[in-house]
């Protein structure tokens, strides 16, 4: 059998830190974390293991793309704490002014909003990169609800537990109340524009989906799998999306991919957890903290396409 140095014309190196831009074949040992790393094509999507956050917790906000993201909120105990990601690793940043979980949160690592929560409140924060901003209040205090939107100034906020229907607009400065959800719910989760969004799953456990046309709510094909407590990834669109994670009668690990028309089974995450943090799109999401039940998890994983270049793990399973 032919060694890797036959093969590739080099031994494998032993590095303290995955480098930065590995290349497809590439063979490394990860010194720190004691395993063995390459760099692979994904035939059919796959989720990878990715840097820990630094604080435990679940039923958090998020938002961003997969390689510049934000996480908010949460519990274990009640937080206001705030991180930012890089695509690698998670840092500490400036804590929201209320410490809440089940909070709603949409838009970009420099440009968020965070509204909504438990301990059950209208408050609605901005964020600006460096700080959040207290701005106006929603309409109708709730908690454990959803959103959509591309960045602070134009939003959409949608449904919480109660079960709660209700649906608000955000102009930037204000929030306006507009047409109800067909099925009120919480603990589910939404993607897409203030003008075009996708609302799906929620408790009790429901496949239900619907889709919002910047007037009203219809009703679309359900999930393959019903749920609560998932995360979703989908900025800017309604006929490009992902469903993860989630729970029934346990946490689960279930991704599906939604095309504007009808939601397909892809791999699992690899941590099945639910109150999980969601961010990216389609092709490239983030999924980060949540709960395995107990306790809150640290880990957060990125997910890419077939096609994509993805560092694997490497196991003597």
């Amino acid at each position: 059998m032919a060694t890797y140095k036959e093969i590739r014309g080099t031994n494998i190196e032993v590095l303290a830190s995955d480098p930065s831009n590995p290349v497809e074949g590439q063979v490394w040992f990860n010194s720190t974390d004691n395993v063995l790393k390459g760099q692979a094509v994904t035939a059919s999507g796959a989720w990878s293991t990715s840097g820990s956050i630094n604080s435990a917790r679940d039923t958090l906000g998020g938002s961003g793309t997969q390689t510049a993201a934000l996480i908010f909120g949460g519990q274990s105990p009640n937080t206001g704490k705030t991180e930012s990601y890089n695509g690698s690793s998670w840092t500490e940043v400036n804590d929201l002014n209320t410490a809440r979980n089940g909070l709603g949160g949409l838009g970009t690592s420099t440009s968020s909003l965070a509204f909504g929560g438990e301990p059950v409140t209208a408050v609605t924060e901005s964020w600006n990169g460096t700080n959040w901003t207290e701005v106006s209040d929603l309409g109708t205090a709730r908690n454990n609800l959803s959103g959509a939107g591309v960045d602070n100034t134009s939003a959409l906020a949608f449904g919480g537990a109660g079960p709660n229907a209700q649906t608000e607009s955000w102009n930037g400065s204000s929030w306006t109340e507009v047409n109800d959800l067909n099925t009120g719910r919480g603990y589910a989760a939404g993607f897409g524009t203030s003008t075009a969004a996708i609302f799906t799953g929620g408790l009790p456990a429901t496949a239900v989906t619907e889709s919002w046309n910047g007037t009203n709510w219809a009703e679309v094909n359900d999930l393959n799998t019903a749920r609560y407590a998932l995360a979703t990834a989908g900025r800017g669109s309604t006929t490009e999306g992902l469903a993860y994670g989630g729970y029934t009668t346990t946490a689960l690990g279930n991704t599906e991919s939604w095309n504007g028309t009808n939601w397909t089974e892809l791999a699992d995450l690899n941590t099945a957890r639910n109150s999980l943090a969601g961010a990216g799109n389609q092709t490239a999401a983030l999924a980060a903290a949540g709960s395995r039940s107990v306790p809150a998890a640290l880990v957060s994983e990125n997910w890419e396409n077939a096609g994509a270049s993805q560092t694997r793990t490497f196991t003597d399973s």
